[in-house]
C-alpha cells in the first residue's frame, strides 16, 4: 500500500470514529476516559496538535467545534450529564495509576 492510500484510509477511519461518537451522545466523555483512557476532548486536542504541526493555527474551541460538529458549550448543554459518584471514583482511581 502506498503512503497516500494509507493516509486516506486512516483519515476515513478517523472520520468514521468521529461520526460514530457524534451519534452516540449517550456515551459520556468520562465513560470513555474510564474505559479507554481518552475521550472526545482528547481527539479534538489531537486534531489541534496535528494542525499546529502543519503550521495551521487552531484554537482549542475551534478544534472542539470541528470535532463535535457544533460549539463545545452547545454539545455540553445538550448531551453532557453530571458524572455519577461511581464514574468520578473510577476516574480518580485511574488517575492514581
Amino acid at each position: 500500500m502506498d503512503d497516500q492510500t494509507r493516509l486516506e484510509i486512516e483519515a476515513a477511519a478517523f472520520r468514521t470514529l468521529r461520526d460514530h461518537l457524534r451519534n452516540r451522545t449517550d456515551v459520556q466523555n468520562i465513560d470513555m476516559m474510564n474505559l479507554a483512557g481518552f475521550c472526545r476532548n482528547c481527539l479534538s486536542r489531537w486534531v489541534q496538535e496535528a494542525a499546529e504541526e502543519r503550521g495551521i493555527v487552531m484554537s482549542k474551541e475551534e478544534a472542539r467545534e470541528a470535532y463535535y460538529g457544533m460549539p463545545y458549550a452547545e454539545w455540553r448543554d445538550r448531551y453532557q450529564t453530571e458524572a455519577t459518584a461511581d464514574q468520578k471514583a473510577a476516574f480518580a482511581a485511574r488517575e492514581e495509576h
